[in-house]
């Protein structure tokens, strides 16, 4: 169906690892991914990627028939990914699943479960999920002012109206948590390490800098602005450097709070993965901050 999944394959994938003398399966952000399709760009810095969810395993418990998967496109090519194709139909096919998934009390009672226990940031997520839904899939910064400042009377309006909408967004992670992490236990049975990949840097467009944007611990301005964006200085490869647009850390104000989103994240990391390796590592150390709107990356300069 269009993409693969935490399903069959997989498994197999991980009975080739470990026929072959296989210890360690490395795999890329498996994060939700935003316009661009990049894995380093991804809506939120906890939660997993829709377009994972295995449908088949849906069909075996009952939520979706093969027939009705028949009837969506998900793209045509067996050796490529149609991501605008798949944008299209898997949202609709999880919504099929998820309204009649949450007809059964067993589920419902599950669900409640899961969003107790990741309560840190699922409730900021599909909270976010859907004020995109509402305006028209553009990052917060486009939003009306009561939903870019996180207005408290705005936000607790939405979350009694568009109460269905956000169970659906966690829906999706709770059946995407619970796959994903009944295969890394297959793997790990079968002495197969997963070796996680998390983005130094969470993407603008995300519940990460939403969320936080009080904290101080994003270099954003007074209006939810990124104040300074991270890339990558000029060099062989690239004369003008990388202008990558995502918003830097407050490093001082991290801090200041005790660095308690990096601990929740990497809490969450080491709950999904085994090894966790900080892509663009050398960030920890110094790096390299633009000013927003800046032409170029190469207007940009090191800090500590």
């Amino acid at each position: 169906y269009g993409i693969g999944t935490f399903g069959r394959e997989a498994y197999k994938f991980v009975d080739f690892l470990q026929s072959s003398g296989q210890t360690r399966w490395q795999v890329l952000p498996l994060g939700p991914t935003s316009y661009g399709d990049s894995p380093y760009q991804s809506f939120s810095s906890f939660a997993l990627n829709p377009y994972f969810v295995d449908l088949l395993e849906l069909v075996e418990d009952g939520w979706l028939t093969r027939e009705e998967l028949e009837d969506f496109d998900f793209g045509e090519d067996p050796e490529s990914v149609d991501y605008e194709k798949i944008f299209q139909a898997r949202f609709q096919v999880l919504e099929l699943a998820y309204q009649r998934s949450v007809q059964s009390k067993n589920e419902q009672e599950q669900l409640e479960w899961f969003q107790l226990e990741q309560h840190a940031w699922l409730q900021d997520y599909a909270l976010y999920m859907t004020l995109k839904s509402r305006h028209d899939l553009q990052d917060w910064g486009k939003w009306e002012e009561k939903y870019r400042l996180r207005d408290p009377d705005a936000l607790e309006a939405v979350l009694q109206e568009d109460h269905q909408l956000i169970q659906f967004w966690s829906w999706i992670q709770w059946k995407a948590f619970d796959q994903w992490l009944r295969l890394k236990e297959y793997a790990n049975r079968r002495n197969i390490q997963i070796i996680g990949d998390i983005p130094i840097y969470a993407a603008y467009d995300s519940a990460d800098a939403w969320a936080n944007a009080d904290s101080g611990i994003f270099k954003l301005d007074a209006h939810g602005l990124p104040a300074a964006v991270a890339g990558c200085p000029p060099d062989y490869f690239a004369v003008d450097g990388q202008y990558w647009g995502n918003p830097v850390y407050d490093w001082n104000r991290c801090k200041e709070t005790g660095y308690v989103w990096w601990i929740d994240r990497l809490k969450s990391a080491f709950s999904l993965f085994d090894i966790v390796r900080i892509d663009h590592f050398r960030g920890i150390e110094s790096y390299w901050e633009i000013p927003f709107g800046s032409p170029t990356a190469a207007y940009g300069k090191w800090v500590p």
